[in-house]
């Protein structure tokens, strides 16, 4: 994985104060309308839906989404390190992007090289995803762990 490159292969963009300050009142509320968010900012409407609609054709912001007690409290929630064969990196981030249970997938340094956070409605569904990702090619081991119980 090349530093400053997403796995899309398009340049990571600098984000300015006002794009970390629009994100961090999003990931509180996602729902919060463009007028309400603009006040809260102290800053326009315009300048708020024209940096939004940027960021997402950018790709910074990938999806927007809610998480409910009752969603998180039935899933099979895991967390998964993989290493990977370097010159088959790009096929295998693009090979989990693709499957629904990759809730998120990160780069890191180390012994691993990739984490990924997996969300999965049962127990057989979820040993699926983990065949499914141990046999995408490029993969050279994997070790998961099931998040039993959220203590914060």
């Amino acid at each position: 994985m090349t530093g400053g490159i997403r796995q899309d292969d398009k340049p990571m963009v600098e984000l300015t104060e006002t794009d970390r300050r629009i994100l961090a009142a999003l990931t509180e509320d996602a729902r919060v309308p463009v007028t309400v968010l603009a006040d809260r900012l102290g800053i326009s409407r315009t300048t708020v839906a024209a940096r939004l609609e940027r960021m997402v054709a950018e790709g910074t912001i990938r999806r927007f989404t809610i998480v409910t007690r009752t969603a998180e409290q039935a899933a099979v929630r895991a967390v998964m390190t993989v290493q990977l064969q370097g010159s088959l990196s790009r096929q295998v981030i693009r090979a989990m992007r693709a499957i629904p249970e990759v809730a998120s997938l990160h780069s890191t340094n180390g012994a691993w090289d990739l984490v990924a956070d997996l969300r999965a409605g049962s127990l057989q569904d979820f040993d699926r995803v983990l065949r499914a990702i141990r046999e995408i090619p490029g993969v050279l081991n994997s070790e998961t762990s099931i998040l039993l119980d959220s203590v914060l």
